[in-house]
């Protein structure tokens, strides 16, 4: 293989810019998530999200509603984490009739 053909390690897929629009309010949700769950960039977080919902369809935006719901809910105190045996102590019990 000649070194023209020799795909260098810094190469990244080349990009495409495109715009979007979103309400002022929506921006700065966007913005307090990216920098809470620590990304580097807006754009990084966007991306990772954008190749969430095409790589992974079958997480529905009921499904997503009902993850964030959750987490609101521990991360407020409304909740808190369940110990794995207790929920499998828990299904044994509904399975028994």
């Amino acid at each position: 293989m000649s070194d023209a053909e020799t795909p260098d390690a810094n190469d990244e897929p080349e990009t495409v810019q495109i715009n979007l629009r979103v309400s002022e309010a929506f921006l700065e949700d966007i913005d307090a998530t990216w920098k809470e769950e620590g990304f580097n960039s807006r754009s990084e977080f966007l991306r990772h999200a954008a190749r969430d919902a095409v790589k992974h369809p079958e997480f529905t935006r009921r499904g997503w509603k009902e993850i964030a719901t959750g987490e609101h809910a521990l991360r407020t105190g409304e909740s808190e984490l369940v110990p794995r045996d207790a929920v499998v102590e828990a299904m044994d019990e509904s399975n028994v009739e």
